[in-house]
């Protein structure tokens, strides 16, 4: 959606516009810097062409109340307003206060509440964020020029950290763990080392950054796609974690070969760098311009993505070639442990053997 503000002798006229990406089923600004206790518009058409005009108060991550006095009494207009389905626009006025600047949150919801009571269910919002207007001069919604809030510097925080440690220090270790396995003994202490001790407070780092810029915004956790599958990615690179210390410290005694858990804890990491690698690219594509309300992040982000994303698998699938000489090594391994075992036997009495 686009917010559009004119400000006239005594009163501002807000329009709301739908940009046709999504079905509109309401759409709704409030004057603050997020949803608690801020005063809210919120607007819908009916099925008989109306439009209806709801002035509700945020309550923390529940559904906004009803606001029967209000700061300022919004009116709608209906002259400037549309329910074309291609066309969408709600327009109102309020009146106009001394501010030269004004905060101002959005929401957009692609169910229609089915009501034209002010007081009708909504259902949870799929775009939201939050922009400042000049009210001095041409009004936008927003540009990439204007100071970033806090919940915004958070965000770029959890990008930039969660990026080195999902896209940089987890492929550094598997690459390691690839190449180096077969040249020195060495090599586990250096995939501990990038994948737990340096991509792992990172990791906790960006996760609670994320948390943290989502509560600052007064609005509910995990209620989009970007948000659940943080949470999940993050979930899992702990249980990898758990998993690769399982089967360091814990050896299976006499196992032929090479055990399950090995080939599992490999693809299992392969699978969660892939799905960060998606992650990423949900949050500078939609979530960083969904949330903020800023434009879209600079292409230059899009060309490294799309760089790492074909280079990484090129180096992983050259390593492979080193798998017959890791192989052979595991083999050997093995059969000293078996003739070391039976040379242990001679040793011993034969009445202890049994």
């Amino acid at each position: 959606m686009c917010v559009k503000a004119t400000v006239n002798e005594t009163t501002v006229q807000y329009a709301l516009a739908s940009t046709g990406s999504q079905t509109v089923g309401w759409m709704g600004i409030g004057f603050g810097s997020q949803m608690d206790n801020t005063q809210m518009v919120i607007m819908w058409s009916n099925s008989d062409g109306t439009i209806t005009l709801s002035q509700r108060r945020g309550d923390g991550h529940n559904l906004p109340l009803v606001d029967s006095n209000p700061d300022r009494v919004a009116a709608l207009v209906e002259a400037a307003s549309s329910t074309s389905t291609s066309n969408t626009t709600f327009t109102f006025t309020v009146d106009k206060t001394n501010a030269t600047t004004q905060r101002i949150i959005f929401g957009f919801g692609s169910t229609n509440p089915r009501s034209s009571s002010v007081d009708a269910d909504l259902e949870e919002h799929t775009g939201y964020g939050s922009f400042e207007l000049n009210l001095n001069g041409n009004i936008t919604s927003g540009h990439s020029s204007d100071p970033l809030q806090s919940f915004e510097r958070m965000i770029v925080a959890h990008a930039i950290v969660c990026i080195l440690g999902f896209l940089l220090f987890l492929p550094f270790g598997s690459l390691l763990a690839r190449y180096v396995r077969t040249f020195t003994p060495m090599w586990y202490t250096g995939h501990w080392i990038s994948q737990f001790a340096l991509a792992g407070p990172l990791i906790v780092v960006g996760f609670a950054l994320g948390v943290q810029s989502v509560s600052s915004q007064g609005v509910p956790h995990l209620s989009d796609d970007h948000q659940k599958w943080g949470a999940g990615i993050f979930v899992l690179y702990l249980t990898q974690c758990a998993l690769g210390a399982i089967i360091h410290w814990v050896k299976p005694k006499r196992r032929p070969g090479r055990p399950p858990q090995n080939y599992f804890h490999a693809l299992f990491g392969l699978i969660i760098i892939g799905l960060a690698f998606y992650q990423v690219r949900t949050g500078y594509v939609t979530e960083w311009s969904n949330t903020t309300g800023r434009g879209d992040v600079a292409n230059g982000a899009n060309i490294v993505w799309y760089i790492w994303v074909v280079l990484l698998p090129l180096l992983y699938l050259a390593g492979l070639a080193f798998l017959p000489k890791q192989y052979r090594q595991e083999a050997d391994a093995r059969k000293g442990r078996i003739n070391s075992d039976e040379h242990l036997m001679t040793d011993v009495p034969q009445q202890y053997r049994d």
